[in-house]
């Protein structure tokens, strides 16, 4: 499965997920059956003034399931209309992330458990 994270600092499977999608400085691209990392930077298209709008760029990534602290009901929507999962991440690092998603322990979000703004940092809000 190919997982996309935001993260403020590429560390490879070390980095931190950080806290809202779509304010994130960059993306992790996590290969979960062999841990392979590369980055990919945010892009207008993927946080617009007024809401996110992620779908299309992760979609030319080949991205199977987005891991969040936190995220907007929309780009959840969006997301999971384009096929995407969203799961909320826990504390920890990407690694230990990836472990608990190959796991089956991480919980896949719904709109219902969306952020309602964007004011919080790594805090997430899933």
């Amino acid at each position: 499965m190919k997982l996309c994270i935001p993260i403020s600092e590429d560390k490879g499977l070390e980095s931190i997920p950080y806290g809202h999608f779509g304010s994130a400085p960059a993306f992790l691209l996590v290969e979960t059956e062999t841990g392979v990392c590369s980055q990919i930077p945010p892009t207008d298209s993927t946080h617009g003034s007024g809401g996110c709008a992620p779908a299309e760029e992760l979609a030319e990534h080949s991205v199977d399931a987005v891991l969040v602290g936190g995220i907007g009901r929309g780009a959840i929507m969006s997301l999971n209309g384009a096929g995407i999962k969203v799961f909320c991440a826990i504390p920890g690092t990407v690694g230990e992330n990836v472990k608990a998603l190959n796991d089956g322990t991480l919980g896949e979000m719904d709109p219902s458990g969306a952020c309602a703004g964007h004011s919080h940092d790594n805090g997430g809000c899933c």
